[in-house]
């Protein structure tokens, strides 16, 4: 349960690092100093690349397509849940907020997922590998 967070605290500042509804995220300082492209801007922008290239990858592998579809339906349905019963307000960007959390959620599932089905269901998933 704590790996499981986390990865979810780490896709998390990925998310937020990125782009969120303050002025404080990658987005903003590139827009702020285009096209005036520096060493620290270009930097953070590859080490940016790379997290988001790892979290991609994990996901895409271990959830697959449909995977993704449907844990982006479940955090969906539930945030929407929170906000149809007024645990949530639309009020103070808290849409944007809630979507970004929704994108590290599912990173974070398909970060940890082979080790959820492996308590789930007691199996062990193997990567196929290919003998050319």
């Amino acid at each position: 349960m704590i790996g499981i967070l986390i990865r979810f605290f780490m896709a998390l500042a990925l998310v937020f690092a990125t782009w969120n509804p303050t002025s404080w995220s990658f987005v903003h300082w590139l827009l702020r100093t285009w096209p005036a492209v520096t060493a620290p801007l270009v930097f953070a922008g590859v080490v940016l690349l790379i997290g988001w290239v790892l979290f991609l990858q994990a996901t895409l592998q271990s959830l697959g397509m449909l995977g993704i579809l449907l844990a982006g339906a479940f955090f969906g349905s539930l945030t929407w849940l929170l906000f149809d019963l007024g645990w949530l307000s639309t009020q103070n960007g808290v849409m944007s907020y809630m979507a970004l959390a929704l994108i590290a959620a599912v990173l974070a599932v398909g970060m940890s997922w082979s080790h959820v089905w492996r308590r789930l269901s007691g199996q062990v998933e193997v990567d196929e590998v290919s003998h050319h």
